[in-house]
């Protein structure tokens, strides 16, 4: 079986949907460093981009030949397939060669928007992705540890939590090079870690004495909403509490070494490499004990 030929082939105008999220911002980055002339849009970008608001599509898309797509909040919601559909389809009618759809690992909502893309136009490619790494050190599992104990309602079900800078190198490989064409790439971490697993290597790395607790998911959303977490986000917190990590992502996948022909990161050297940076250092609390 001969090697899929791989060859730089640079887009004249790079899109980047959702610049100020983990893996945007990385692809946007990478780009940049290339030196791709690379458009990043958000709600507070130069161009504006809202999914919610169709008015600046065009605007968005014009001129645009490679463009890398997260949808927020997640394209488990009802309103992501309509939007899916009438963006892919004003790309394809922008001339966008090449597309990049980062979906979910493991939801049927997510799988029914890849194909909308793939349908759209057969060429595009798809990042399948579930847990991140950087949720522990980006997102809203770093305050938890910072203060000692992550409490979650996951129990021991393996997730293997795959490096947003992989998916970012998966991303940048399938818009500056030919041979990624019509490719479904899911993208998982080397092995597979429970969240108490996890965090026990996160407390290794960090020489603190992290803790993990499960907790039932009642008890968790409750304490969601009196943080004031908006309902979506609850609900999507449920959804993969309850639905998707429910041993059916309990596996590893070669997603990262067909695209980029190398290993995925483990996750022991991004736990070293985030605490050589003092991210899930204890908070410091002054005089009066106001942290």
């Amino acid at each position: 079986m001969s090697e899929t030929v791989r060859e730089p082939t640079p887009p004249t105008l790079a899109l980047v949907v959702g610049r100020t999220g983990k893996t945007g911002r990385r692809v946007a980055e990478q780009l940049e460093a290339r030196g791709v002339p690379t458009r990043a849009v958000s709600r507070s970008s130069e161009i504006p981009f809202d999914w919610d608001d169709r008015s600046n599509w065009d605007a968005v898309l014009e001129g645009v030949s490679a463009a890398y797509v997260t949808y927020s909040p997640d394209l488990a919601v009802p309103e992501a397939p309509p939007a899916i559909t009438a963006f892919t389809a004003l790309a394809k009618k922008h001339g966008v060669e090449r597309l990049v759809l980062l979906s979910g690992r493991g939801e049927e909502e997510a799988q029914r928007c890849e194909r909308i893309a793939l349908d759209t136009n057969p060429d595009w490619t798809v990042v399948r992705a579930g847990w991140f790494n950087q949720n522990f050190s980006e997102s809203f599992l770093l305050d938890p540890l910072r203060s000692g104990t992550l409490a979650l309602p996951a129990g021991d079900i393996g997730e293997p939590f795959i490096d947003v800078d992989d998916i970012a190198d998966v991303v940048v490989a399938a818009m500056t090079e030919t041979g990624h064409e019509g490719e479904i790439y899911e993208v998982t971490g080397p092995r597979l870690l429970t969240f108490a697993q996890a965090v026990e290597e996160l407390a290794g790395a960090t020489g603190r004495p992290l803790r993990y607790e499960q907790v039932p998911v009642e008890d968790f959303v409750t304490g969601m909403r009196a943080h004031g977490t908006p309902e979506v986000i609850i609900g999507l917190t449920r959804y993969l509490f309850e639905t998707v990590l429910d041993g059916r992502n309990a596996y590893v996948t070669d997603g990262v070494q067909r695209a980029l022909g190398r290993p995925a990161r483990d996750f022991a050297d991004y736990t070293r490499a985030a605490a050589a940076t003092g991210i899930w250092d204890a908070p410091v609390i002054d005089e009066v004990g106001a942290s």
